[in-house]
Parts: structure tokens; C-alpha cells; sequence
């Protein structure tokens, strides 16, 4: 993906309140951030995210069948997309993004 402006939607087709946070990409890749005792990981550095239903940016979670956005500029580099409701980390809710 280029750098420069880019816009996330996050659509919720499951059963289960989601989120998308978007920092970094850890030194071990994706899936090596540790869970803390509440099943979720630390969003330190997060340059945004999209946790909002029907609306952009950060709130409660996307509820099912809704939507949530967020626009970000991203510089080159490699990032982690996340859900960081508790639990879904540790079970696999992660990606790699790779920005040029």
C-alpha cells in the first residue's frame, strides 16, 4: 500500500462487538503483543482507530451489522492491524500491513 492518506472501514458481519486499532508492527511481527490479564493488548504508539459504530474514530466497538472508519496518514513502515476487544488478540484478530 502507498503511503500518504489512507481511510480504513471496518464492517462487522459477525456475531460480536470488533474494533480495528492500527499501531505499529512489533519487533516479533503479528500476534507477538502480550495479553495482559483483561484479554487485551497494550495500544501504545496506535496511530488511530476505527471503534466507533456508524461514526469515525475511537468509541465503544463496532457492534454487528454496523460500520466504523478512520483516516490516517501513514508513513512508510509496517504496522499491525488489530481487534483488541478481549480476547479476539489472542485469538487471532491481527494482520500485517506493509506501507511503501
Amino acid at each position: 500500500m502507498p503511503a500518504g492518506e489512507v481511510s480504513f472501514r471496518a464492517c462487522n458481519a459477525g456475531s460480536l462487538t470488533r474494533e480495528l486499532v492500527i499501531p505499529p508492527l512489533p519487533a516479533g511481527g503479528a500476534g507477538s503483543r502480550p495479553a495482559g490479564a483483561a484479554g487485551t493488548v497494550s495500544e501504545r504508539g496506535s496511530l488511530g482507530e476505527a471503534s466507533a459504530s456508524y461514526a469515525a474514530g475511537a468509541g465503544e466497538g463496532i457492534t454487528p451489522g454496523a460500520a466504523g472508519w478512520v483516516t490516517l496518514r501513514l508513513a512508510p513502515g509496517r504496522y499491525e492491524l488489530i481487534c483488541n476487544m478481549p480476547g479476539h488478540y489472542a485469538k487471532g484478530m491481527h494482520t500485517e500491513l506493509d506501507v511503501r
